[in-house]
């Protein structure tokens, strides 16, 4: 845990991380919708979907398995590389410094010059105050912290919707994360998880409050929809089909000088692709319209906010 009088001294290098880039921001496909692409199939059809960049599942069932992070990660980043792409990020299974392979995952990106990669899943018990349990996750993080530095790492959080999930509100993240160093442990903002917590202004209240720490931003859209038994529940749509205030969004984005990465998702129906399935129940063509579909869509939006 950094003291405030180190986090003040750090404060001039975040100021200047949080202005605004020189370039355009860029976009990464979220590599778990095209698990049926591997190698220079998947690098190919990121580059002709139009994408800017990928966001390498490594994680069991991923891209890369995490046992062989150190032999089938470098092949395949220069694959994606040579094909003009970014390897901006990666989504890992780290929960914590004691996860499998941890130390393995983030050795193999230094060695890349990937800096970013995503975290998660801490959970909260129903039975205990929550705030006590905030404070007891506190030394996790701080291991984290202290292994991300060791590599030059960052751990971005990734905030999903849902009961028990550190990280639904996003408040409870500041409170877990306000006193270590946001170069070493940071968010990864869902503004579709954040809009089915918070739809009408809570939303608005987690991205100001997650300030400093925003690291990565993912993409995706909703709208609540009743199921067969009459309970209404999130429905993942195609973007601008949905409730996210996407220019209001932007906007805000904007004004906090987020550089990236940034990620877009499929989770709304589509032959599994949705689902980081192997293999497909519709055409290609089909899932690939989609994406491109959804990714002008982001890019119109960006463009309107001159990000």
């Amino acid at each position: 845990m950094i003291s405030r009088r180190a986090f003040a001294m750090a404060a001039p290098a975040l100021l200047s991380r949080a202005e605004p880039a020189a370039s355009k921001l860029k976009v990464a496909i979220f590599s778990k919708h095209l698990q049926f692409l591997h190698g220079e199939e998947l690098a190919r059809g990121a580059a002709d979907l139009g994408f800017d960049g990928v966001d390498l599942t490594v994680r069991k069932g991923g891209h890369v398995e995490p046992e062989r992070v150190r032999q089938d990660l470098p092949p395949l980043v220069k694959i994606i590389r040579d094909h003009g792409l970014e390897t901006p990020m990666i989504t890992a299974g780290i929960i914590d410094a004691d996860s499998p392979q941890a130390e393995d995952i983030l050795k193999a990106m230094a060695d890349l010059g990937i800096r970013n990669y995503r975290w998660g899943d801490l959970r909260l018990a129903a039975d205990q105050p929550l705030a006590i349990q905030l404070e007891r996750m506190k030394p996790r993080v701080a291991k984290l912290a202290a292994l991300n530095a060791r590599y030059g790492a960052c751990a971005m959080y990734h905030t999903h919707s849902g009961l028990g999930l550190v990280g639904a509100s996003i408040w409870d993240l500041y409170i877990l994360l306000k006193d270590f160093d946001p170069g070493a442990v940071a968010v990864n903002y869902d503004i579709g998880h954040a809009t089915v917590e918070g739809g009408l202004a809570g939303w608005i209240n987690s991205f100001r409050i997650t300030g400093q720490y925003l690291r990565g931003i993912a993409v995706k859209d909703f709208l609540w929809e009743k199921d067969a038994r009459g309970n209404w529940q999130p429905q993942w749509k195609p973007l601008g089909e949905g409730m996210v205030r996407f220019p209001q969004f932007f906007g805000m984005v904007a004004q906090a000088g987020f550089a990236g990465p940034l990620q877009l998702h499929f989770e709304y129906p589509l032959g599994g692709a949705n689902d980081g399935r192997a293999t497909l129940t519709m055409p290609r063509e089909q899932v690939f319209g989609a994406m491109k579909q959804d990714l002008t869509k982001l890019r119109g939006y960006l463009a309107q906010a001159n990000l």
